[in-house]
């Protein structure tokens, strides 16, 4: 992993156009007609379906995942949409509307944030937008425009701008004769039952539960015996005041303006017994990693509470060598994450897992010289280590040493950690492509020789060049075929499908070369667990308890409009 956004990191061209000045008026005539506005007729109603975002994205579509109902900032009612550019993507939400021919229309609609756009196309005539800079307030946005002798529906679209802030818009509206889409359209009706409920970490007095998105929802009901046991606005939540080494049965429903759905297939989970827990959650069956920034590289800063709950285990990079070999230490960086205080970060961590999140610190990066090759040394790492668990919270420890490792003693480290700390220590390491060709090297052995603790290999598929699969053909980073026919080989190496996950960054900008779009993770994931959507090469079996993914870095991902997390976080929750 890397620290700063030079050396290996080379960033393409992210440069965006220039809106400012005497470009944003040229824009800006180019994007307006005007002499268009009209008053609308007293028989006119709004053409626009689910023009307030109360029942979700109904109606509506947005280009790459990008848009998202909120409960604030609103306007009116109780949502309203947010829509995050990302990389290329400028967060592009449409809806067609049935419209009259040779009739005009008024558009508008409320917008607040980053650069923010309202349009249609289609009309049979001249299409036309308008478009604000930004604003810290609601900002009305109108427009209007005819539709031709033959145009019967139009396409009305909301969109940012590359590399800006995300937008939110609100009460849209397409004001004119009625197209026959029913004015506003019909209201929101009952959503379907949630799908996907899984019980995820227990203490003994608390149960964590997800479960898959309902389109139209716009809040779940979570049962517990039949009774309402608390609500949630997201996919997931902690069911507490349970009663030690009991077992619970839940449900969960979906709800909105409508009404609430029937209930979902039940799940059972058992509270844990006292005295019996380990240093912090379970790590679920199948899990996504993420590397937390303790630096400012240029990605966003974030608090550890800003961390999205797609993530299962937070890696906090990284703990520093200091002159003793093997003995680490960490210092938060609060100058550099904008007076983010120790005391916040530690309370953070603390949240965080009482969310059912385990926070683990991570040693090494590229520019880590922690040395562990003695007796000696392997004592330092393993006291110094478990120091900062005691001090901290951290729930275990990610190896990420790109400067070389001694399996030897680094397995006595390890082992020598897993002796103080007891059951439920996470382990988990992040080897480069080169160390996990063969059995021989010194990462895969410290991974089969700690197979018996060890929580998971995220290898790094990127910042590599051509490697090896399992079934000795040589394969190109930034394909499907990449990351399974590499996986195969730690799989067919002797880890346990468990311990295995993919590495790879969250945005273009997240390492210098290997990025791969997240819907080829999800492929790979598919191909690996389920043997579909591989590409050329496609494993002798499947591997159903593949543990799932990793990513450098959660920073990246939030620079990117989380993107990543919000594609390949449900997709790893919805693996066999």
């Amino acid at each position: 992993m890397q620290r700063s956004a030079g050396s290996r990191r080379r960033r393409r061209n992210t440069s965006r156009p220039f809106l400012g000045g005497a470009m944003a008026v040229i824009a800006a005539g180019a994007l307006t007609v005007t002499g268009l506005v009209s008053t609308a007729q007293a028989a006119d109603v709004n053409n626009a379906k689910n023009a307030g975002f109360e029942s979700g994205l109904a109606n509506w579509s947005c280009s790459a995942g990008s848009g998202a109902t909120v409960s604030t900032p609103v306007r009116s009612g109780t949502s309203a949409l947010k829509a995050t550019p990302a990389g290329q993507d400028h967060a592009k939400c449409t809806q067609t509307v049935a419209v009259k021919p040779n009739s005009t229309y008024a558009l508008s609609s409320w917008v607040q944030g980053g650069y923010a756009y309202l349009g249609v196309t289609g009309s049979g005539t001249t299409d036309v937008s308008t478009w604000t800079p930004g604003s810290t307030t609601w900002t009305k946005l109108s427009t209007s425009f005819k539709t031709g002798a033959n145009t019967t529906s139009v396409t009305v679209y909301t969109h940012g701008w590359y590399g800006q802030s995300a937008y939110f818009a609100d009460d849209v509206e397409v004001t004119g004769p009625d197209g026959g889409g029913g004015g506003d359209g019909p209201g929101p009706v009952i959503p379907a039952a949630p799908a996907g409920l899984t019980a995820g970490a227990t203490t003994t007095s608390s149960v964590a539960l997800s479960w898959n998105a309902v389109s139209g929802a716009t809040g779940y009901k979570v049962y517990r015996d039949g009774v309402q046991a608390t609500t949630s606005t997201g996919t997931s939540a902690t069911v507490t005041g349970l009663a030690a080494d009991t077992a619970y049965q839940f449900t969960v429903s979906a709800t909105n303006a409508a009404g609430e759905s029937v209930k979902s297939a039940a799940v059972s989970a058992r509270t844990a017994k006292p005295g019996t827990g380990g240093p912090g959650p379970a790590v679920p069956k199948h899990a996504v990693t993420g590397y937390w920034q303790n630096f400012n590289n240029g990605a966003a800063v974030q608090k550890l509470t800003d961390v999205p709950a797609d993530y299962d285990i937070i890696a906090v990079s990284f703990a520093d060598a200091t002159p003793t070999p093997g003995q680490v230490t960490f210092k938060l960086d609060t100058a550099g994450l904008n007076g983010y205080t120790d005391a916040q970060f530690r309370a953070d961590i603390k949240t965080k897992q009482a969310q059912g999140k385990n926070v683990i610190i991570s040693i090494g990066g590229e520019l880590g010289t922690v040395r562990v090759d003695n007796d000696a040394s392997a004592t330092a790492f393993a006291n110094s280590v478990y120091a900062l668990m005691q001090d901290y919270g951290f729930n275990g420890v990610d190896i990420d040493l790109e400067n070389g490792l001694n399996a030897t003693y680094m397995t006595k480290a390890l082992r020598q950690l897993s002796a103080k700390a007891g059951s439920g220590l996470v382990i988990t390491m992040a080897p480069q492509t080169i160390d996990m060709q063969s059995t021989s090297g010194e990462y895969f052995k410290t991974a089969l020789n700690i197979k018996d603790i060890l929580t998971v290999v995220n290898m790094q598929y990127y910042n590599s060049g051509s490697m090896l699969g399992c079934d000795g053909k040589v394969y190109s980073q930034g394909s499907v075929d990449f990351l399974t026919a590499l996986a195969c080989i730690q799989l067919e190496g002797g880890l346990d499908p468990s311990q295995v996950g993919i590495g790879v960054p969250a945005s273009t900008r997240g390492a210098g070369s290997g990025y791969v779009s997240p819907s080829i993770v999800n492929a790979a994931l598919d191909c690996l667990t389920k043997g579909t959507s591989c590409g050329s090469f496609k494993p002798s079996k499947t591997y159903p308890s593949l543990r799932g993914a990793m990513t450098w870095s959660t920073n990246w991902d939030a620079t990117a409009g989380f993107a990543w997390s919000k594609a390949v976080g449900p997709h790893v929750r919805s693996l066999p």
